[in-house]
């Protein structure tokens, strides 16, 4: 059996070893197809193009 601790750990040394675990937001660049946000190193949603091609068929919007 591995060895249990002998006291608790306090909520300062809990949190200062967790201080570094925190989530950041993803980062997000222009499409340079459609000038639009989209995630790095991921297809736009919004055209469907990655790296100079059209890597997913986007159908326009239809107007109803």
């Amino acid at each position: 059996m591995p060895p249990h601790p002998k006291k608790k750990h306090s909520h300062k040394t809990q949190g200062g070893r967790n201080a570094h675990n925190a989530i950041s937001a993803a980062s997000s660049g222009e499409c340079p197809q459609c000038h639009r946000a989209k995630l790095s190193h991921r297809v736009c949603r919004h055209c469907g193009y990655y790296n100079g091609r059209e890597v997913i068929p986007v159908e326009a919007p239809t107007a109803e």
